[in-house]
């Protein structure tokens, strides 16, 4: 079996295995993220925080549900993965209410593939995969409309699915998978749309190996998420000021070079 196909489910049990309800600390912020860049980010902040007094234990996912679902149950703090339209997805279909902290940085979405050179070179009936929850999904979509491949009928409508497909000249194929999945297949498909933590996590670089990819001005920023109860907590704040300081902006700069932007 593939080292590599093993390895973040791996984590993704070791995440899950040290899980347990925050400890009743107040010089104590647990928080969930996903491996790249945020994880990487937030040990930036550590030795900051701890000037303050607060200690950051980072626990790391490899999905996008279990981190939100973690701190509705309060078995972490905040967490650290997701844009604001992803987190209004998930409140509507679990009745929650998590609320956005901070805005800490963008990570252009972008197209990637290994048989073709470019967009225009994609066959009729190109087989292509795109995230399957509703809000990357959509974010898929609306990058191949801005790239010429397909036509929406409303690409401002940061939900649009499939059924919103009005032209489609090359007849591709779409197939829907778990973001997580999608670098591990790129070399069987013709065309897969990556959330960049996925890209980086599998060693693509977006500036450079993304076919088409979101300009700077992307709405889709990645938050410090908490519950309504703990938003105004110190610790959570002091994380907040932190994610957005001088320090954690050069790190984003120097460190992934355009390939994630700070927000701020």
């Amino acid at each position: 079996m593939n080292r590599l196909l093993i390895l973040p489910v791996f984590a993704a049990v070791l995440a899950l295995s040290a899980c347990g309800k925050p400890a009743d600390d107040p010089s104590k912020l647990v928080v969930a993220a996903s491996a790249v860049p945020h994880a990487e980010i937030l040990d930036v902040a550590k030795p900051l925080l701890e000037k303050e007094g607060i200690t950051l234990d980072v626990r790391v996912f490899n999905d996008y549900v279990q981190p939100n679902d973690q701190l509705v149950q309060k078995q972490v703090d905040a967490n650290y993965f997701q844009t604001e339209p992803y987190l209004d997805a998930y409140n509507r279909d679990r009745k929650t209410d998590l609320v956005t902290v901070v805005g800490v940085h963008i990570e252009p979405f972008g197209a990637y593939s290994r048989r073709h050179a470019a967009l225009a070179a994609l066959p009729d009936g190109a087989d292509v995969v795109i995230p399957n929850d509703p809000s990357n999904n959509s974010r898929a979509l609306i990058l191949l409309d801005k790239a010429g491949v397909i036509r929406l009928k409303d690409p401002g409508n940061a939900l649009s699915t499939q059924r919103d497909i009005v032209e489609n000249p090359k007849g591709l194929t779409f197939r829907e998978l778990d973001s997580a999945m999608l670098p591990r297949v790129l070399d069987q498909v013709d065309l897969a749309l990556i959330n960049t933590n996925y890209a980086l996590d599998a060693g693509l670089n977006p500036t450079r190996d993304a076919l088409a990819i979101e300009s700077r001005d992307s709405p889709y920023v990645n938050f410090l998420v908490a519950r309504t109860d703990n938003q105004d907590d110190a610790r959570v704040q002091a994380l907040a000021k932190v994610l957005t300081g001088p320090e954690v902006k050069a790190f984003i700069e120097q460190k992934y070079q355009g390939a994630v932007l700070p927000a701020f």
